[in-house]
Protein backbone atom coordinates (compact mmCIF):
# COMPACT_ATOMS: atom_id res chain seq x y z
CA UNK A 1 0.00 0.00 0.00
CA UNK A 2 1.64 3.28 -1.10
CA UNK A 3 1.86 5.85 1.34
CA UNK A 4 4.22 9.00 0.32
CA UNK A 5 4.12 10.11 3.82
CA UNK A 6 4.49 7.44 5.63
CA UNK A 7 7.16 4.64 4.37
CA UNK A 8 5.93 1.00 4.59
CA UNK A 9 2.86 1.64 6.60
CA UNK A 10 -0.26 -0.48 6.53
CA UNK A 11 -2.11 2.97 6.11
CA UNK A 12 -3.52 4.31 2.95
CA UNK A 13 -2.28 8.01 2.18
CA UNK A 14 -6.38 8.75 2.24
CA UNK A 15 -6.58 7.49 5.64
CA UNK A 16 -3.30 9.34 7.13
CA UNK A 17 -4.34 12.56 5.47
CA UNK A 18 -7.32 11.81 7.92
CA UNK A 19 -5.38 11.41 10.75
CA UNK A 20 -3.14 14.67 10.40
CA UNK A 21 -6.31 16.10 10.03
CA UNK A 22 -7.61 15.31 13.21
CA UNK A 23 -4.21 15.79 14.72
CA UNK A 24 -3.98 19.29 13.70
CA UNK A 25 -7.36 19.91 14.75
CA UNK A 26 -5.54 18.94 18.25
CA UNK A 27 -7.74 15.54 19.09
CA UNK A 28 -6.44 13.06 21.88
CA UNK A 29 -5.62 10.36 20.41
CA UNK A 30 -8.30 8.33 21.61
CA UNK A 31 -10.53 10.68 19.35
CA UNK A 32 -8.40 10.38 16.71
CA UNK A 33 -8.84 6.31 16.71
CA UNK A 34 -12.91 6.86 16.98
CA UNK A 35 -13.08 8.86 14.05
CA UNK A 36 -10.89 7.47 12.07
CA UNK A 37 -11.57 3.75 12.06
CA UNK A 38 -7.78 3.16 12.84
CA UNK A 39 -7.11 1.15 16.28
CA UNK A 40 -5.79 3.20 18.97
CA UNK A 41 -2.35 1.22 19.11
CA UNK A 42 -1.63 2.12 15.45
CA UNK A 43 -2.91 5.68 16.13
CA UNK A 44 -0.48 5.81 19.10
CA UNK A 45 2.47 4.43 16.87
CA UNK A 46 1.72 7.09 14.17
CA UNK A 47 1.59 10.34 16.54
CA UNK A 48 4.65 9.29 18.19
CA UNK A 49 6.52 9.11 14.26
CA UNK A 50 4.75 12.81 13.64
CA UNK A 51 5.64 14.44 17.20
CA UNK A 52 8.65 13.29 15.74
CA UNK A 53 9.14 15.32 12.97
CA UNK A 54 7.26 18.09 14.05
CA UNK A 55 10.42 17.92 17.28
CA UNK A 56 13.29 17.85 14.03
CA UNK A 57 11.62 20.66 12.30
CA UNK A 58 11.49 23.20 15.45
CA UNK A 59 14.84 22.54 16.38
CA UNK A 60 15.88 23.38 12.99
CA UNK A 61 14.31 27.16 13.72
CA UNK A 62 16.39 29.65 15.05
CA UNK A 63 13.90 32.89 14.82
CA UNK A 64 16.37 34.47 17.95
CA UNK A 65 19.60 35.90 16.26
CA UNK A 66 18.60 39.54 17.15
CA UNK A 67 15.61 41.58 18.24
CA UNK A 68 14.18 41.19 21.61
CA UNK A 69 13.97 38.23 23.89
CA UNK A 70 13.07 37.01 27.02
CA UNK A 71 14.17 34.35 28.87
CA UNK A 72 12.57 32.26 31.30
CA UNK A 73 12.07 28.80 32.33
CA UNK A 74 9.14 26.43 33.54
CA UNK A 75 8.26 23.28 35.70
CA UNK A 76 6.16 20.48 34.28
CA UNK A 77 4.51 17.40 35.98
CA UNK A 78 4.31 16.63 39.39
CA UNK A 79 3.85 18.81 42.00
CA UNK A 80 6.78 19.94 44.92
CA UNK A 81 7.65 18.26 47.54
CA UNK A 82 5.82 19.48 50.67
CA UNK A 83 8.28 21.54 52.78
CA UNK A 84 11.27 22.02 49.81
CA UNK A 85 10.97 25.30 48.61
CA UNK A 86 13.39 27.17 45.79
CA UNK A 87 13.91 26.83 42.23
CA UNK A 88 14.44 23.16 42.18
CA UNK A 89 12.97 20.44 40.10
CA UNK A 90 12.12 18.01 42.67
CA UNK A 91 10.70 15.20 40.38
CA UNK A 92 9.60 17.95 37.74
CA UNK A 93 10.05 17.87 34.47
CA UNK A 94 12.39 21.51 33.87
CA UNK A 95 12.05 23.12 30.64
CA UNK A 96 14.19 26.20 29.25
CA UNK A 97 12.51 28.58 27.32
CA UNK A 98 13.49 32.11 24.46
CA UNK A 99 10.90 34.21 23.27
CA UNK A 100 11.07 36.43 20.66
CA UNK A 101 8.94 39.84 21.22
CA UNK A 102 6.03 39.30 19.03
CA UNK A 103 7.58 36.52 17.49
CA UNK A 104 8.21 32.76 18.05
CA UNK A 105 9.04 30.43 21.46
CA UNK A 106 11.78 27.88 21.53
CA UNK A 107 12.00 24.85 24.25
CA UNK A 108 14.36 22.58 25.56
CA UNK A 109 13.52 19.87 28.30
CA UNK A 110 16.80 20.57 30.82
CA UNK A 111 18.52 18.40 33.68
CA UNK A 112 18.54 21.71 35.87
CA UNK A 113 19.27 25.24 35.97
CA UNK A 114 22.88 25.48 36.40
CA UNK A 115 24.50 28.07 34.60
CA UNK A 116 26.54 25.26 32.74
CA UNK A 117 23.23 24.25 31.36
CA UNK A 118 21.43 27.44 30.39
CA UNK A 119 23.94 29.72 29.52
CA UNK A 120 25.31 27.61 26.75
CA UNK A 121 21.57 27.36 24.95
CA UNK A 122 21.07 31.00 25.46
CA UNK A 123 24.83 31.70 23.65
CA UNK A 124 23.61 29.25 21.05
CA UNK A 125 20.68 30.92 20.08
CA UNK A 126 20.64 34.59 21.08
CA UNK A 127 22.84 37.19 19.22
CA UNK A 128 24.98 39.53 21.74
CA UNK A 129 23.10 42.44 19.72
CA UNK A 130 19.82 41.60 21.11
CA UNK A 131 18.00 42.97 24.18
CA UNK A 132 17.48 40.38 26.65
CA UNK A 133 14.70 39.86 29.35
CA UNK A 134 15.26 37.57 32.39
CA UNK A 135 13.61 37.84 35.73
CA UNK A 136 16.31 37.82 38.81
CA UNK A 137 16.88 34.40 39.09
CA UNK A 138 20.97 34.08 39.67
CA UNK A 139 21.91 31.67 36.43
CA UNK A 140 21.36 35.09 34.98
CA UNK A 141 23.84 36.99 36.51
CA UNK A 142 26.42 38.00 34.33
CA UNK A 143 24.85 38.00 30.72
CA UNK A 144 26.09 41.91 30.52
CA UNK A 145 29.68 40.55 31.30
CA UNK A 146 29.45 37.81 28.74
CA UNK A 147 28.48 40.58 25.98
CA UNK A 148 24.64 40.69 26.16
CA UNK A 149 25.18 44.53 26.84
CA UNK A 150 21.33 45.23 27.13
CA UNK A 151 20.20 42.88 29.61
CA UNK A 152 17.07 44.12 31.37
CA UNK A 153 15.45 41.95 34.57
CA UNK A 154 12.55 41.90 36.59
CA UNK A 155 12.19 40.96 40.24
CA UNK A 156 9.20 38.91 40.52
CA UNK A 157 10.53 38.15 44.16
CA UNK A 158 9.80 41.80 44.93
CA UNK A 159 6.50 41.99 43.37
CA UNK A 160 7.82 43.69 40.11
CA UNK A 161 6.11 42.14 37.19
CA UNK A 162 6.51 44.89 34.02
CA UNK A 163 8.82 48.05 34.44
CA UNK A 164 10.34 50.42 32.41
CA UNK A 165 14.00 50.84 32.70
CA UNK A 166 14.21 53.52 30.09
CA UNK A 167 12.29 55.16 27.71
CA UNK A 168 10.12 52.79 24.95
CA UNK A 169 11.89 49.65 27.47
CA UNK A 170 9.13 47.82 28.94
CA UNK A 171 11.00 44.97 31.10
CA UNK A 172 9.02 42.07 31.65
CA UNK A 173 9.02 38.02 30.59
CA UNK A 174 5.02 37.95 29.74
CA UNK A 175 4.90 36.70 26.59
CA UNK A 176 7.20 33.24 27.59
CA UNK A 177 5.15 33.29 30.95
CA UNK A 178 2.01 33.38 28.82
CA UNK A 179 3.38 30.22 27.00
CA UNK A 180 3.67 28.74 29.64
CA UNK A 181 0.25 29.04 30.70
CA UNK A 182 -1.09 27.99 27.46
CA UNK A 183 0.97 24.86 27.53
CA UNK A 184 -0.02 23.76 31.05
CA UNK A 185 -3.04 23.82 30.32
CA UNK A 186 -3.59 22.10 26.96
CA UNK A 187 -0.78 19.28 28.18
CA UNK A 188 -3.48 19.15 30.86
CA UNK A 189 -5.69 17.33 28.87
CA UNK A 190 -3.43 14.04 28.79
CA UNK A 191 -3.91 13.37 32.19
CA UNK A 192 -0.13 12.60 32.81
CA UNK A 193 2.87 12.36 29.88
CA UNK A 194 5.42 9.50 30.04
CA UNK A 195 8.66 11.42 30.60
CA UNK A 196 10.41 9.71 27.83
CA UNK A 197 7.76 11.33 25.14
CA UNK A 198 7.73 14.28 27.07
CA UNK A 199 9.81 16.20 24.89
CA UNK A 200 8.09 15.67 21.87
CA UNK A 201 4.99 17.06 23.52
CA UNK A 202 6.27 19.99 24.65
CA UNK A 203 7.75 20.73 21.02
CA UNK A 204 4.51 20.08 19.57
CA UNK A 205 3.20 22.86 21.99
CA UNK A 206 5.40 25.33 20.62
CA UNK A 207 4.72 24.37 16.84
CA UNK A 208 1.03 24.61 17.36
CA UNK A 209 1.87 28.10 19.05
CA UNK A 210 4.50 29.36 16.79
CA UNK A 211 1.97 28.42 13.49
CA UNK A 212 -1.53 28.85 15.11
CA UNK A 213 -2.22 31.51 12.61
CA UNK A 214 -1.95 29.07 9.63
CA UNK A 215 -3.15 26.06 8.67
CA UNK A 216 -1.31 23.54 10.69
CA UNK A 217 -2.75 20.66 8.16
CA UNK A 218 -1.52 22.15 5.21
CA UNK A 219 1.95 22.83 6.62
CA UNK A 220 2.21 19.15 8.89
CA UNK A 221 1.48 17.72 5.21
CA UNK A 222 4.45 19.38 3.46
CA UNK A 223 7.12 18.84 6.71
CA UNK A 224 6.45 15.47 6.43
CA UNK A 225 6.04 15.32 2.89
CA UNK A 226 9.75 16.35 2.96
CA UNK A 227 10.72 14.46 5.32
CA UNK A 228 8.46 10.94 5.28
CA UNK A 229 7.68 9.07 8.48
CA UNK A 230 9.17 5.78 8.91
CA UNK A 231 8.03 3.11 12.13
CA UNK A 232 11.00 3.33 14.29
Amino acid sequence: MKNKYFIHSHISEKKFRQIIKLFSADLTAKQIAFFSGVSRPTINKTLKEVRKSIAYFCEKESPFKKGEVEIDESYFGAKRIRGRRGRGSYGKTIVFGLKQREGRVYTQVIKNCSKKVIIPLINQRISRTSIVYTDGFKTYDGLVDMGYKKHYRVHHGKNEFAKKEKKNIKNHINGIENFWGLAKVRLSKFRGINKDTFYLHIKECEFRFNYRHENLYALLLKIIRHNPLKLS
